[in-house]
């Protein structure tokens, strides 16, 4: 009897593991066939520009050692190995862009990612820090932070030396802010 229940046990969790891995294909097989990676529409490769001229005007930094065309440099974004966020101005401001670093780190899917509301990203119980350091960023240009955030699960991991910088068109109008970090850890 106890015997069955192993196999059942290990049968039923190779089985979930089968159907994950399954699942994944076909996500990316499913963006294959639309053809819909995020850094190939035309307004994500403006985007992506737009993260990297803001981005260096406000810090003297380049955000990304690349070269190329700008669809080129918008797949580097989103392959790149720390995460890279921005939202947009609505009034409760929404994702705009998440490249596969922080989609893997919220464990979303680009169309989920990018139609959740950026305070999603922490716990209720930081909100007013994460506030202040919106309200800081929008005056200073940039800041530096480290907080907690929340995946779509509820895995909570910390970010430590990120930077927030505001997003400016080249007539300097307000589009937004971006937040890049490599370093964080599971808690």
């Amino acid at each position: 009897m106890i015997l069955y229940y192993i196999k059942f046990v290990v049968s039923s969790c190779f089985l979930e593991h089968v159907l994950c891995i399954k699942s994944k294909l076909q996500s990316q097989t499913d963006m294959i066939a639309k053809n819909t990676y995020p850094w190939q529409q035309d307004k994500i490769v403006r985007h992506s520009q737009l993260m990297m001229s803001s981005f260096e005007r406000l810090t003297g930094r380049n955000l990304l050692n690349c070269t190329g065309s700008p669809n080129e440099i918008a797949k580097a974004l989103f392959e790149a190995e720390f995460a890279l966020v921005s939202h947009g101005i609505e009034t409760d401001p929404i994702f705009n862009y998440g490249n596969r670093k922080a989609l893997q780190l919220w464990e979303l899917e680009w169309d989920n990612f990018t139609a959740m509301p950026s305070r999603k990203s922490a716990q209720k119980t930081v909100q007013e820090e994460r506030d202040k350091l919106l309200a800081e960023t929008t005056t200073k240009g940039f800041s530096n932070f480290s907080g907690v955030r929340i995946s779509s699960s509820g895995k909570l991991f910390y970010i430590e030396d990120g930077i927030i910088w505001n997003l400016l068109d080249t007539d300097n109008n307000y589009c937004g802010q971006a937040a890049i970090y490599s370093n964080y850890k599971f808690l």
